[in-house]
């Protein structure tokens, strides 16, 4: 039961047009705007070119959008009537979490693979194992973001949620120096930000922690941050979860 229904419900995401668009299209566009179209593509980094950097944010970006919609639409199941349905069956809860898992990892892989794609014919430049470890660390770090994905559902417990979630990942990307080099005190604080972990340790691979103007980053500290906002986010989830059942 938990491969059929993980077929059918990845069926069905990915024929939501406007949500796939936000997941793929948009870290596509981003990166084609400010990677490979900006003269500064071609300068290059410790193994690599700045064209490979940008390719491996937006990678991240659209990874951890995929993870943080699907688990918030996974939460917005269960206040729908959903849960009750899924109650009638033989299928456990922990099947469904599991597979709600599996659905967001696989759709998150699908921006990893079209902007690695993207980057590969318009001259992003790493060497393969670079490729490989970048792009799989982008994969594997937007599994942090289920937790807030699922924090943002059982906090709002409406449509509005998978806006709020949506839109302030944006903001947490501009915070995290994702989209924009930071540089001074708003580094120092974007290293405090759950964005920044993530996708310096995508980067990692390809500039060994440099930043910009000769900042650099040991590999502990972006470690340090994902497994921080990892059990961050995994606590609210499962605070609101567990008061959200000790109301019914």
């Amino acid at each position: 039961m938990n491969v059929t229904y993980w077929a059918l419900d990845l069926r069905r995401t990915l024929r939501d047009v406007t949500n796939i668009f936000f997941i793929v299209g948009l870290p596509l566009i981003m990166y084609l705007v400010f990677g490979s179209a900006q003269s500064y593509t071609d300068e290059p980094l410790l193994r690599g070119n700045v064209g490979a950097a940008v390719m491996v944010s937006m990678a991240v970006y659209g990874a951890v959008t995929a993870t943080t919609a699907i688990s918030g639409g996974a939460a917005l199941e269960r206040f729908q009537g959903w849960g009750r349905q899924l109650g009638l069956t033989p299928w456990s809860s922990a099947g469904f979490v599991v597979t709600k898992s599996a659905v967001a990892m696989t759709i998150a892989l699908v921006p990893v693979l079209v902007v690695g794609l993207a980057g590969a014919v318009t001259g992003a430049q790493a060497s393969p194992a670079v490729w490989v470890l970048s792009l799989g660390a982008a994969w594997v770090g937007s599994a942090v973001f289920s937790g807030y994905g699922l924090s943002a559902g059982m906090a709002f417990r409406s449509e509005s949620a998978l806006g709020v979630a949506g839109g302030s990942l944006v903001l947490l990307g501009f915070a995290g120096n994702l989209f924009l080099p930071l540089s001074g005190v708003m580094l120092d604080i974007a290293r405090f930000t759950p964005l920044y972990g993530v996708n310096a340790l995508a980067r990692y691979p390809l500039t060994g922690g440099q930043i910009a103007n000769g900042v650099s980053d040991p590999l502990w500290l972006p470690v340090l941050n994902v497994v921080a906002w990892a059990l961050i986010l995994g606590v609210t989830a499962a605070l609101l979860v567990r008061r959200r059942r000790g109301r019914i």
